[in-house]
């Protein structure tokens, strides 16, 4: 058995209280972060809402538009991974896919996974809920 002097049970007992803070910080950090990408990822749905209202309407596609929606979707898929959402972040990188080439995903695969803009926002809002308890 070890047996610690009072110096290095003060050095442990400091170590671990300046650890448990960092560990809070980080925390926080973190939440703040994750709220940032979930806020990011309702204004990509208002953004592409948008677009396909227009695009209803119009009746013209934009390639540039479009682009720039492929690569929205797929940085916050990229942002929401590397936070741990990854059922949110699933489903953005799938909207990146869709985007770039509509060609690429079947009908019935979009309705089973779940990306219509109203489910995206619905995850996104349960998230952002989880987040203030």
């Amino acid at each position: 058995m070890i047996e610690l002097t009072a110096k290095e049970w003060l050095g442990l007992l400091t170590h671990l209280k300046k650890w448990v803070s960092n560990l809070r910080r980080a925390s926080k950090q973190r939440k703040l972060e994750s709220k940032k990408a979930l806020r990011e990822v309702i204004k990509a749905v208002r953004k592409t809402t948008v677009y396909t209202r227009n695009l209803k309407q119009s009746k013209k596609a934009s390639l540039k538009q479009e682009s720039e929606l492929s690569l929205l979707w797929t940085d916050l898929s990229f942002t929401l991974d590397d936070l741990g959402l990854r059922k949110l972040a699933k489903r953005c990188h799938i909207k990146g896919i869709y985007w770039s080439d509509p060609t690429q995903l079947d009908d019935d695969f979009l309705d089973k996974a779940e990306v219509g803009l109203a489910d995206i926002e619905r995850l996104a809002k349960l998230n952002l809920v989880e987040l203030e308890h």
